[in-house]
């Protein structure tokens, strides 16, 4: 007898503002902290306060100056699957990509820590803005 696991999701609305990283990081942790393990929702945690922070930093806001923060779990081969997007009204003039920097640069380092962290990201552009997500396991 088997027993599956649905799939959950959830969406949210924060501020395009530092203070939507604080928010979007509280309430993923609190909703995945029951349902994942303190290793995977730490990675997690990580992920999803660079992609706000980097959506903060260099993209414009969707209407109503906000970020579109959504995440699901879903059972995977080995353990729960877990997926961020970070959905804003992307950048006139570049795409999110990993950037070269020097030892002694204090940024842009962001995409290569999510890049170390998630097992899989990418880029989806549509008509209302971008969204980066992240798989992790």
């Amino acid at each position: 007898m088997s027993t599956a696991v649905a799939e959950r999701s959830w969406c949210v609305v924060v501020p395009h503002h530092a203070r939507g990283a604080r928010l979007a990081r509280h309430r993923i942790a609190t909703e995945l902290s029951p349902m994942i393990p303190p290793v995977l929702l730490a990675d997690v945690v990580a992920v999803l306060a660079e992609l706000v922070g980097n959506a903060t930093r260099h993209a414009q806001p969707l209407p109503g100056e906000v970020i579109r923060v959504a995440w699901k779990v879903r059972p995977g081969a080995t353990g729960q699957v877990v997926t961020v997007r970070v959905t804003d009204g992307g950048a006139p003039d570049r795409t999110p990509a990993l950037r070269d920097v020097g030892a002694d640069a204090v940024d842009g380092r962001g995409l290569r820590i999510v890049m170390a962290l998630a097992d899989r990201w990418g880029v989806d552009r549509d008509g209302l803005g971008q969204s980066v997500w992240a798989e992790l396991s």
